[in-house]
């Protein structure tokens, strides 16, 4: 049978537009479908837009902590149409970049919305349907937001970074990184941030430690946590177009505020998109299930990102999308591999993280594990309270270093770095014989050289 396509991909994502560029770049005929922009969430609404807020709301600290480095003047003023005009900016330079390269490529863009009609058929939303040998689905995913009464008035991370104006008061209700990371971003911006979370602690399956030493810096900063709380119902005073929001939660009490922003959550974005009509097999969450090399059950389609639930993570999607080039366009059978993948969390303080935590390798093995709290030096002149952990999870059979975890300052620079020696089966003997490099946070990853305790 004669394809109209080698390859189809449905979702131009970080995923999806590196499978269908390398696909096209081998000479292969492909086409690539999005309903919105180029980029997915990552560039669009997510990584890209989030960290050059993040730098933008931790100027207010650093102007705070001149001072006591000898700088004085006049106070800066904050103008949030200008930074999010900027971000704005930005976010289209790249979306640009990414048609560019899959044209270059010799990819044909269809700026539609896609769904399965067969195992070999795709239909954009204009009505045209195409054939293809291999279909690849890379349509990410979405917020979730569930259903109680006034849910219809909240908002969410999509729509956060689209904001004409600056929220002066904000509830975010969640505990997971999008939720932490928003409130320290408009903390940090001048915004007054109330945050709910429904469970005991912040950040759930992070390290238990981390999780404390990140919550505890939160609420010195200003942002008013409150764990063991969730909403009831949201109604709006005065005008619908406009007024406050009040929130009535669960411990009875009544918060006021502009705006509310659910980020409980986020989930794989299958809705409407066909996969009964193709016969193909979906779990719990609506993820699309797939093997070690992302096919699903049907032969000819593929899915990776995060529309499969694996790893929700950029880097992984766009390993995902290479490996499944590999696998079917080159006769390479690739495996992604999911194992100690370093990780950072733009909360304030920084998180980064790679392999085990405490608990998950307690359970595997007997662990030593080795800590370090410290003021670094940035700060006591500054004088700022605000500490910095450094953890070591090591194998006590082995001595091979199991999982690193930091919260501070260019965290995520220092966890991609320890990430290689992880990955590569570093022991802690090869952390002491590295050579400390002095004056420096980071010089603690070498020097801890008694556990604090075993387990």
């Amino acid at each position: 049978m004669k394809f109209d396509y080698d390859l189809f991909v449905i979702g131009g994502g970080s995923g999806g537009v590196r499978a269908g560029r390398l696909a096209a770049s081998d000479g292969f005929k492909v086409g690539v479908a999005e309903e919105y922009r180029m980029g997915g969430t990552c560039v669009i609404r997510g990584c890209v837009p989030k960290k050059l807020m993040v730098y933008a709301s931790q100027f207010s600290e650093s102007f705070e902590d001149a001072k006591g480095f000898g700088w004085s003047g006049t106070p800066y003023s904050f103008d949030w149409g200008r930074l999010n005009g900027a971000v704005q900016a930005e976010v289209s330079r790249l979306e640009a970049i990414y048609r560019s390269n899959l044209a270059k490529a010799g990819v044909e863009i269809f700026d539609s919305r896609a769904t399965l009609l067969a195992p070999h058929k795709v239909k954009l939303a204009s009505g045209e349907t195409f054939t293809a040998k291999h279909i690849l689905i890379a349509v990410g995913g979405r917020p979730f937001v569930p259903e109680f009464p006034g849910s219809d008035l909240v908002i969410t991370s999509n729509e956060i970074f689209l904001m004409k104006e600056q929220p002066k008061r904000i509830l975010i209700v969640g505990g997971g990184y999008i939720a932490c990371e928003f409130a320290g971003i408009l903390n940090g911006l001048g915004s007054k941030v109330t945050q709910f979370y429904r469970g005991a602690q912040i950040l759930r399956g992070f390290d238990g430690e981390v999780r404390g030493h990140v919550a505890h810096e939160m609420v010195d900063k200003g942002i008013a946590l409150n764990v063991g709380t969730d909403v009831v119902s949201i109604s709006r005073s005065g005008p619908k177009s406009g007024g406050a929001l009040q929130v009535r939660c669960t411990n009875g009490g009544l918060t006021e505020v502009d705006h509310v922003l659910y980020a409980t959550g986020r989930v794989p974005n299958t809705a409407d998109l066909g996969l009964e009509a193709a016969g193909v097999t979906t779990g719990r969450k609506g993820e699309i299930l797939v093997d070690d090399y992302s096919q699903t059950n049907i032969p000819s389609i593929y899915a990776v990102g995060d529309v499969t639930d694996r790893v929700n993570l950029t880097p992984v999607a766009i390993r995902e999308g290479a490996a499944f080039v590999e696998t079917v366009f080159r006769g390479k059978p690739t495996k992604a591999d999911h194992e100690d993948i370093a990780t950072a969390v733009f909360t304030q303080p920084e998180i980064g993280t790679c392999g085990l935590t405490e608990d998950e390798a307690s359970a595997r093995e007997p662990i030593e594990v080795y800590r370090s709290v410290f003021r670094p030096m940035m700060h006591i002149l500054a004088e700022k309270p605000e500490r910095m952990l450094m953890k070591m999870i090591v194998s006590q059979k082995t001595r091979r270093v199991l999982g690193v975890h930091i919260v501070g300052s260019a965290a995520a620079e220092r966890i991609q770095m320890t990430g290689i020696a992880i990955k590569m089966g570093a022991t802690k003997e090869d952390f002491d014989a590295t050579m400390a490099l002095h004056p420096s946070a980071a010089e603690e990853l070498v020097t801890m050289k008694e556990p604090v305790r075993t387990a």
